[in-house]
């Protein structure tokens, strides 16, 4: 988001940009800083970051083990026939990110299929089908009880 000047007929005498930055886990605010400066190439141009949501130890992705990904898989082929399952990583706002940090592997499953367009998100216009909605529904709530049905209770 750029904002510069006071007035749209005055040439600007500052002008400044926020960079909204989905940072990859384990990657300090100092380094995503470096990145930014670098590729900016100019050192006159001051980047300062805000104070960081994230928990002061960055924490790895957890494991992506059999049992978590194994029901996920199994039932995306009876929900979602032909679509493969691919694990992806959303840096996003999750409570993920402190429960990791703490030591608590976090996972997040979604059963909802983007548009290209990508649905509009955290736009004017963000939306999902009603059709959608109801097959991550039926999709979430068997793997929920898949896991919870699970013989060794991981």
């Amino acid at each position: 988001m750029l904002d510069a000047g006071h007035a749209r007929n005055a040439l600007p005498q500052r002008a400044t940009a926020n960079v909204n930055c989905r940072m990859f886990p384990g990657d300090s605010v100092e380094k995503v800083r470096g990145q930014i400066v670098e590729r900016l190439g100019n050192p006159a141009i001051t980047v300062t970051p805000h104070e960081s949501e994230n928990p002061e130890k960055a924490a790895p992705p957890p494991p992506l083990s059999a049992q978590v990904y194994g029901p996920a898989a199994l039932l995306a082929k009876k929900h979602f026939p032909g679509v493969p399952l691919i694990p992806t990583m959303s840096t996003g706002a999750t409570d993920g990110r402190y429960l990791n940090a703490a030591g608590i592997a976090t996972y997040g499953m979604a059963g909802r299929f983007g548009m290209p367009d990508g649905n509009g998100v955290h736009g004017l216009n963000e939306r999902i089908s009603v059709a959608g909605v109801l097959a991550e529904r039926d999709y979430l709530f068997d793997l929920i009880q898949a896991y919870a049905n699970s013989k060794d209770g991981k």
